[in-house]
């Protein structure tokens, strides 16, 4: 991903009014970004935690979500969960329902888009190996670079499903 300017990050929420995006918080450590290794920046409110924000680059363009997270339900520890996006299981809630407001009069009539995703939007790190997640992985016969494509077409379909 190609670094994005605050202004330019804030004004590309597609399902969060430009108010929303005004008072929304960045992350801590958005100045560090390294972003070499995201193929998206996901992030929880450090202010909200039910609130959560995911910017992509689509098609030459910042595009951004605002996402709620789901109240985490009671799970036993050896529960497993996949990400919908980068297919990363996780164990003990490390994946978390997040739902998206639609656009347009879909979204005004409240209808929603909810996505499996990892609970802490990391999901470039886990495929590019940056980073693992607890408990045993499958073993996949693919190539980092297979499965970063494959977390972009996840990526994108998830975005044209709150687009449409």
């Amino acid at each position: 991903m190609r670094p994005i300017a605050e202004d330019v990050l804030r004004a590309s929420f597609i399902n969060a009014s430009k108010g929303e995006a005004a008072r929304m918080n960045l992350p801590r450590d958005f100045a560090e970004t390294d972003w070499s290794e995201l193929d998206f920046l996901g992030w929880h409110d450090p202010g909200a935690r039910e609130r959560a924000w995911l910017v992509a680059e689509r098609d030459g363009r910042v595009v951004g979500l605002s996402l709620r997270v789901a109240a985490a339900g009671v799970r036993g520890f050896t529960a497993r969960s996949m990400c919908s996006v980068c297919l990363t299981t996780r164990t003990g809630g490390g994946v978390t329902l997040m739902s998206a407001r639609k656009t347009g009069a879909a979204g005004r009539r409240g209808n929603t888009v909810g996505q499996y995703l990892c609970g802490d939007l990391a999901c470039s790190l886990y495929v590019r190996g940056r980073k693992q997640a607890a408990g045993a992985q499958f073993e996949e016969a693919m190539t980092v670079e297979d499965k970063i494509a494959r977390l972009r077409l996840n990526l994108e379909a998830f975005l044209d499903k709150v687009a449409e």
